[in-house]
């Protein structure tokens, strides 16, 4: 048979091309031929999947989430630059408290931005998975030209907080280069802005707000959301008959802690699904018409994974071909049965301790691959 792997990253051991290349052995031995796309939803990780589909690498010096040094890489294909928040300004980055909660920014994504239009690029994806912050996006709006003002006509603070003592925003310095720009917003996240579901409350917590931060943090999101609506020239970078509260309840504007609201509503960003999007870049639909078999898989396979993650996204795609799917992956929560167009699961899990799965993957994976060879034959 000729076997698709279209794996997303098993995370926080192997990239997507990591999990592929210690797969493909076995299966070849046994007689079939394979071939791989990466997949990924728009967190972290895909700058790593873009690049084993082909793109190039680049990596700029920014300041991260809290203003230390990091080298954030982004990939590059033609004039389209892919850029993932989490490179930047990711959670990985920081150690979560309530300080972080309340100070991490975007600054560093907007400066990655800035150097890929200083490449040339003339379409950005932003890939916004894996925040640190919730600051509305604005630390990357300042990045890239804009001033955020408080009532002497000084800088407020970086991070969400500081969103508090905006008086006044302008935007007249913002990089020209922008309007000549096509931004895309690729996530997996379909919150708005503020309120129970919003970026405050739904994810704050996970980037150590508590309670009183989260009330803080929704607070400082409405009063940025009402100061943008009254800056001069807003209006001109709205779609035609949209507002800025319009935007502000937009799927996708609470994402990365309301970094999809200000590309929204600043940098006119068009929302794309993230797994959807990505499997666009890399190639998926001209693979899966040369398959027979499709094989996907992350580092746990559950119920989120068959709502919007990468994975998710290739066994709905291979079950309206026709295409039989197995899964590879550290752990289940499903089994085929719960899994519409999952043929089986093969869980590391059940081939090595999980220490051992968590330590040293590469060999269990293969292992994996041996498994699924012997089914396959069978």
């Amino acid at each position: 048979m000729h076997i698709l792997l279209a794996c997303d990253k098993f995370k926080g051991t192997l990239t997507s091309a990591q999990v592929a290349t210690a797969l493909t052995p076995a299966l070849t031995d046994a007689g079939h031929t394979v071939a791989s796309v990466p997949i990924a939803d728009g967190g972290d990780g895909t700058v790593a999947a873009a690049l084993a589909a082909g793109f190039e690498g680049r990596t700029t010096t920014v300041g991260g989430p809290l203003g230390h040094p990091v080298e954030a890489q982004w990939a590059r294909s033609g004039d389209t630059a892919l850029v993932e928040l989490a490179q930047a300004s990711g959670l990985a980055l920081v150690t979560p408290s309530r300080d972080s909660a309340l100070n991490a920014g975007t600054h560093g994504t907007g400066a990655v931005i800035t150097a890929a239009l200083d490449a040339g690029c003339t379409r950005i994806v932003l890939a916004v998975g894996g925040s640190s912050s919730t600051d509305g996006g604005a630390g990357m709006l300042t990045a890239l030209g804009a001033q955020l003002l408080n009532d002497s006509g000084q800088p407020v603070p970086p991070g969400g907080l500081g969103l508090l003592e905006v008086d006044r925003i302008d935007l007249t310095g913002l990089d020209e280069r922008l309007r000549g720009t096509e931004v895309i917003l690729a996530s997996d996240v379909d919150n708005p802005l503020l309120g129970e579901v919003g970026a405050a409350a739904v994810y704050g917590p996970q980037k150590g707000a508590q309670p009183t931060e989260v009330a803080l943090l929704d607070r400082a999101l409405a009063h940025f959301r009402d100061r943008l609506a009254q800056t001069a020239g807003l209006g001109a970078l709205l779609p035609e008959g949209t507002t800025v509260e319009d935007l502000a309840l937009t799927p996708g504007a609470g994402a990365a802690g309301g970094t999809g609201f200000g590309a929204m509503t600043v940098l006119g960003a068009q929302m794309r699904p993230g797994a959807d999007y990505i499997m666009e870049l890399v190639g998926f639909a001209d693979a899966l018409a040369a398959a027979d078999l499709v094989v996907t898989g992350e580092g746990r396979f559950d119920a989120q994974t068959l709502h919007g993650k990468g994975p998710g996204e290739v066994i709905d795609r291979a079950r309206e071909a026709g295409l039989p799917v197995w899964v590879v992956c550290g752990a289940a929560e499903l089994t085929a049965d719960d899994s519409p167009g999952v043929t089986g699961i093969i869980e590391l899990r059940s081939l090595a301790p999980e220490e051992t799965c968590l330590r040293d993957p590469q060999p269990v994976v293969a292992q994996a691959g041996a498994e699924l060879a012997r089914r396959l034959g069978g």
